[in-house]
């Protein structure tokens, strides 16, 4: 499986950047330290003098600006980092799935990237990150129907599967998912990229019995 950026979508977003993580997992509940981790991410912005000023920092901007320069609306499809931000200020925490997504969710809301993970026994073939086009859509996890055009999504042999807004159910982590590969979006540049994917692939390690990692920067 390769993973490259659509020139397209690099002409209008130059500094997209993706910090890739793939690695094999054991699917299980989160262990109690990794709850901890969690718990603390949440209080740390909570006691922030002002929580909301989050939403303005530059990894959610970039995502921001990015959505705009490709025609889709920033207000009505966020970022999946300024979702976990906004249910963070708002009391509800982070949800708890298990370690794995368990584990990309504290990250993308410490480093305010976007993560995709996907189920590589249900990937086929090479994925392309690329602007989606009039038509596609997919059923978004737990969500509805996402309008896909206009919006930065992940590709594959069958189609879209994944965006920085919501990934698709056909490549979602179950309990049965063996091999992952989770994406850091960034596009603003590298800057802090390769801190946030030794992050991620250390806590998958720590927390999801994680093997075989391979981490990668494109860009």
């Amino acid at each position: 499986m390769h993973l490259t950026i659509d020139a397209a979508l690099k002409a209008k977003c130059s500094k997209t950047t993706l910090g890739c993580v793939r690695v094999q997992v054991e699917t299980s509940g989160s262990p109690a330290a990794l709850i901890a981790e969690l718990n603390d991410c949440e209080q740390a912005i909570l006691r922030l003098p002002e929580p909301r000023a989050v939403l303005e920092s530059p990894q959610i901007l970039a995502t921001r600006a990015a959505y705009k320069a490709m025609g889709k609306d920033p207000a009505r499809y966020r970022g999946s980092a300024e979702a976990l931000v906004r249910r963070v200020i708002a009391g509800k925490g982070l949800p708890r799935i298990n370690a794995v997504v368990d584990i990309i969710n504290l990250v993308s809301v410490e480093s305010r990237f976007p993560i995709g993970l996907y189920d590589l026994a249900h990937v086929q073939g090479d994925i392309v990150f690329r602007t989606g086009r009039a038509g596609e859509t997919y059923k978004g996890i737990g969500k509805y129907d996402l309008n896909l055009e206009g919006l930065p999504v992940f590709c594959d042999a069958l189609g879209p599967h994944g965006s920085p807004t919501s990934d698709s159910e056909r490549t979602m982590v179950t309990s049965e998912t063996r091999n992952v590969l989770a994406v850091i979006i960034s596009f603003g540049g590298k800057e802090g990229l390769d801190h946030w994917t030794q992050r991620l692939s250390q806590l998958f390690a720590l927390y999801a019995s994680g093997r075989e990692r391979k981490t990668e920067l494109i860009g």
